[in-house]
């Protein structure tokens, strides 16, 4: 079944993409807004967050309860969320209720009330979100990695401090709106059973006549790097590592992929066997990825007890730097086996559709077809996961520690 692919960039700068799928009765809408917490003021970090919150307390002739009761009885599931470069706004329900939908979701991106009573429950509840972070650990040691492993703004943590939610005012909130919303760089993205023609005329009333300042353009600072550890009274040690990568879009991205599904795609993967299976070294160990437009990193982390945690990093920095020395056609087969069934419930699922035709456009300014990533996938071999990894080895590695010791 091939798949119908649909785009139209307005005269505004917003983007509209949309998967048709004769096969379900439901659709999942994508609302990418370039204004995520790096768009903060240095004295205002959290602001992304808060009027993440307050956006949706109030818009257009509803106030938030009649605007959270017209999204429920319209059965959407939906959910708000801010990243580094975007805040991103879903909704998933039957296809029928989507122009319903639209008009609502309309409102909430161009005429939120952001009322003045609110910001102090938001701000209690962003504050309660800091404060879990201080019992967290394995997070508190993510956050403090991106910190120094990215330039700033691009690691600063969305929960901004104590300091910088206490100085959030109702006027500030507005004013960030005003400077980060707008329809430049902005990309609505519909999958499931719709049409088109009906959708694109929709998208061009509610949001064609919008015009706003695209987002202020970022100046990153030079990134920490190295090493730092965050002295805590705790009986573990959280271990968490970065380093280089490709990013989305560069020929070895695949390669890039597969190699971190061979230290961390299940219980069968190197870091998995060779650090918690065989050694029993710690109670949990991953690898993942992460891109940016221009540059990406693989991070690691590790959870230990603090007398095992000094071996726990060494072997995890030996097993990365062993994918050098080769990779087994057995483990690239479980690799595609396990790209390729994320592929194929991504094929089904309206919501994963809809993120999906949002990120290729963002990253690569085009929707990739599912036939492509399958051919990129089976073409997969050791040979090229090794090539990859020989030109961007594990190097140039920022590393936090999380406990009692730090480690060398």
């Amino acid at each position: 079944m091939s798949q119908q692919i649909y785009h139209h960039t307005f005269d505004n700068g917003l983007t509209l993409l949309a998967e048709r799928m004769d096969h379900v009765r439901s659709a999942a809408l994508n609302f990418l807004v370039p204004a995520g917490c790096v768009y903060d003021p240095d004295n205002e970090v959290g602001v992304a967050s808060v009027l993440s919150e307050m956006i949706t307390r109030g818009a257009g002739e509803r106030d938030s309860r009649a605007l959270s009761l017209a999204l429920d009885n319209l059965g959407v599931d939906r959910d708000e969320s801010v990243g580094q470069l975007h805040q991103r706004f879903w909704g998933a329900t039957l296809a029928s209720n989507i122009p319903a939908a639209l008009e609502i979701y309309a409102d909430i991106l161009r005429r939120p009330h952001l009322p003045k009573d609110e910001l102090e429950p938001v701000r209690a509840l962003a504050l309660q979100d800091l404060q879990a972070l201080q019992d967290d650990y394995k997070s508190m040691v993510m956050v403090e990695l991106r910190r120094r492993h990215w330039p700033l703004p691009l690691g600063r943590d969305r929960r901004g401090t104590p300091q910088t939610l206490k100085r959030i005012t109702p006027a500030s909130v507005r004013k960030h709106y005003e400077r980060t919303f707008g329809p430049q760089g902005m990309i609505v993205s519909v999958a499931g059973n719709i049409d088109w023609p009906r959708l694109k005329d929709q998208i061009e009333r509610l949001f064609g006549d919008w015009q706003a300042p695209a987002s202020p353009a970022l100046k990153l600072t030079k990134a920490v790097n190295g090493r730092g550890h965050v002295a805590k009274d705790t009986a573990q040690t959280q271990i968490a590592i970065a380093y280089p990568s490709v990013p989305f879009g560069h020929p070895d991205y695949y390669a890039a992929q597969g190699a971190v599904q061979v230290l961390s795609g299940g219980m069968g993967s190197r870091l998995f066997t060779e650090v918690r299976e065989k050694r029993n070294l710690c109670y949990a160990v991953w690898a993942s990825y992460q891109t940016f437009k221009d540059r990406a990193c693989v991070l690691a982390y590790a959870g230990t007890t603090n007398e095992r945690a000094q071996e726990t990093l060494d072997v995890t920095v030996v097993e990365l730097k062993r994918l050098a020395k080769g990779v087994t056609a057995e483990e690239v087969e479980r690799v595609r086996a396990g790209l390729k069934s994320s592929v194929i419930m991504q094929e089904e699922s309206t919501s994963a559709r809809a993120g999906a035709l949002a990120s290729d456009w963002y990253y690569l300014g085009r929707v990739r077809p599912v036939e492509e990533v399958q051919a990129a996938i089976d073409g997969l071999t050791p040979e090229q996961i090794v090539s990859y990894v020989k030109k961007h080895p594990p190097r140039d590695m920022t590393v936090v520690t999380l406990g009692p010791t730090a480690l060398k």
